[in-house]
């Protein structure tokens, strides 16, 4: 398994049971194919720095997990097509040095 980052802006109108809900979600497919997460920080609601899609702020988070690359390929898939959730970037920690 690698070790990867991702952070994800959620749309900052969800409530905060929603939100939640698809945090689990989201960190579900990595559980699910047999990944760690090791570390979730929420930072909470941001400006952005230029408008996207019409909104001015977002709710962040950032993951740190264990997992393996069709693990990967799946979340960033939801990612692409979950109406609520703004942006999101994947890091190899693996690679980064």
């Amino acid at each position: 398994m690698n070790k990867y980052e991702v952070m994800y802006i959620l749309k900052a109108d969800l409530d905060e049971e929603t939100r939640k809900a698809l945090v689990d979600q989201l960190h579900g497919i990595i559980v699910a194919d047999g990944g760690v997460v090791t570390n979730v920080d929420e930072w909470g609601l941001r400006d952005f720095a230029y408008e996207i899609d019409g909104m001015n702020k977002g709710y962040y988070v950032v993951t740190t997990f264990d997992g393996t690359p069709e693990a990967v390929a799946e979340f960033d898939r939801i990612c692409r097509i979950n109406a609520n959730v703004v942006r999101s970037m994947i890091l190899n920690l693996n690679d980064v040095k």
